[in-house]
């Protein structure tokens, strides 16, 4: 196994492999010591039929692809959910940060107003616990940004947000991917 980054962002579009490598890594990670262990904070809620079957069919695929991971559900309380789940032996999954960014500016009771100031708060908190944990992690994102320009206010303002949450997140961990069509490409390497 080649030396595994302290932190990995990796990014990129729908089924474009993201979370594949991100299992990838932590099945590495349990294979290269017995007392290391992998860790997945899903961030995911499931608000309808088609999201509750999504979220089975990971579950199922995950447990095929790296048995023994175990799965912590936090949808929007994340820098503590790293914070909690991280020690030296567990390597932590985040997938993903664009549905917790949704949970927090778009919450089950609809019709509130965005509160921007506890998004970014939110962010730098993350980054601050990607820094501080002790363990590795690996963060799981979405790359929304290369399309036209959204219509409507509220979808602008998601798009901008998580525009600006990838390039927080990305300034903080130690190596950055872009996953294309299943083909990693290294955005940011380690130091």
């Amino acid at each position: 196994m080649a030396e595994l980054a302290r932190s990995e962002f990796i990014l990129g579009g729908q089924r474009s492999g993201k979370s594949r490598r991100a299992e990838e890594l932590a099945r590495q990670w349990m294979a290269a010591d017995t007392a290391h262990r992998a860790v997945l904070i899903a961030t995911g809620q499931a608000w309808d039929d088609e999201m509750r079957e999504r979220i089975a069919r990971h579950q199922r695929d995950r447990a095929e692809r790296v048995p023994g991971m175990a799965t912590v559900e936090e949808p929007v309380a994340l820098a503590d959910a790293l914070r909690r789940a991280s020690d030296a032996q567990a390597l932590v999954v985040v997938d993903c940060l664009t549905l917790w960014l949704t949970n927090l500016m778009m919450p089950a009771d609809a019709g509130q107003a965005i509160d921007e100031p506890a998004v970014i708060a939110a962010g730098h908190a993350l980054c601050e616990a990607i820094a501080a944990v002790p363990g590795p992690v690996v963060l799981v994102g979405n790359e929304i940004g290369l399309g036209v320009i959204p219509l409507g206010r509220e979808v602008r303002q998601f798009v901008d947000a998580l525009g600006r949450l990838n390039q927080q997140v990305a300034a903080a961990c130690e190596c950055v991917t872009l996953m294309a069509a299943g083909l990693p490409l290294t955005l940011k390497d380690k130091p």
